[in-house]
């Protein structure tokens, strides 16, 4: 049987059917009798007929298995409506930055409004490029800042404030998170007039948020003015097994007009829009936001780290990816 194949890349309907049958190949042989000349006829009509309905039924499922490909394509199909704006694959040079045409390194140990007990530093040791990944560890060590303040933990934490921010679109990472008592891991996203309005005016979407003592549950919230700290809008997702620091997976928020809705591994686990809002309260989603990266210690939401808890901890990514709908201009 040959079969054309087609522009797309699988085969349409057969040019020609070739069946060869050693048996029927033309030789010289005696004459039959009559009688075994009837059998003969008779037996080749039904070779012939079963053949061919093998060669049916053949190209019926391969018709089938086609038209399967077709509709597995059609729903496939929303995804090519993203289009790539702006990404880090973190693959610079082993010990090396993450690249500051993208990326502030944040400094200091001030508790970041949430009595956090780490200082960030931009130093290799809490913040590089290694092996095809950010890696943001946290230590355990005595430092001091040029502030003069002390802490008993260095950590990381990185912004694309002042380098982009998109308002609206899919906004994913690839991360392998750590766990244990006291760490808190976290994507998340902070309105782009975060310098001039405050928090949590500015907005907050956090895309994945995790306390270390629940190795198996990360949350997706927003934040903003009368919904924010423990008044968030929250939604959790808890693995059927195993935990988030036994590997990597993709957390992404996709956010449009009035709606986020949160993803890990690509499964929709919470939707929010304006509707779970407090009466008389205001979305305000609805403006350009950056993207932070960070691996605090201790803190409100996660509690001091206790003696169970191992150091260092890293936090690892393997890319950040932006999109935007093919309609949308970013703005």
């Amino acid at each position: 049987m040959v079969w054309e194949h087609s522009e797309s890349g699988g085969f349409a309907a057969p040019l020609a059917l070739v069946v060869f049958d050693a048996p029927l190949l033309a030789r010289e042989v005696e004459p039959p009798p009559l009688a075994q000349c009837k059998t003969h006829t008779v037996n080749l009509f039904l070779t012939t007929r079963v053949k061919l309905i093998c060669l049916i039924d053949l190209a019926l499922v391969l018709g089938c298995a086609r038209t399967g490909a077709q509709q597995t394509v059609a729903r496939r199909a929303p995804a090519s409506r993203w289009v790539l704006t702006w990404s880090d694959e973190f693959n610079g040079r082993d010990g090396s930055p993450p690249d500051p045409a993208k990326w502030v390194v944040e400094s200091g140990g001030n508790g970041w409004g949430n009595n956090e007990l780490q200082y960030y530093t931009p130093r290799r040791e809490n913040v590089r490029q290694e092996k095809g990944n950010l890696v943001i560890e946290a230590i355990k060590e005595k430092f001091t800042g040029a502030d003069g303040v002390e802490r008993d933990y260095t950590s990381g934490r990185l912004k694309t404030e002042g380098r982009f921010s998109q308002r609206y679109g899919r906004f994913e990472a690839r991360i392998q998170i750590p766990s244990g008592k006291g760490i808190w891991s976290a994507f998340w996203l902070l309105g782009d007039n975060f310098s001039t309005v405050g928090w949590p005016g500015c907005g907050e979407i956090d895309v994945m948020e995790n306390v270390g003592s629940e190795p198996a549950t990360i949350h997706g919230s927003i934040h903003g003015p009368g919904y924010s700290s423990g008044d968030s809008l929250t939604a959790s997702f808890t693995l059927s097994s195993g935990r988030f620091s036994d590997g990597f997976h993709v957390f992404a928020a996709e956010w449009e007009p009035q709606i986020v809705r949160f993803y890990v591994d690509d499964k929709l686990f919470a939707t929010k829009t304006p509707a779970d809002l407090p009466a008389g309260k205001r979305w305000a989603h609805d403006h350009a936001f950056f993207i932070v990266l960070s691996l605090a210690v201790g803190g409100n939401l996660p509690g001091h780290p206790g003696d169970s808890t191992v150091f260092p901890q890293r936090m690892l990514v393997d890319y950040v990816r932006v999109y935007s709908r093919k309609q949308d201009t970013v703005q």
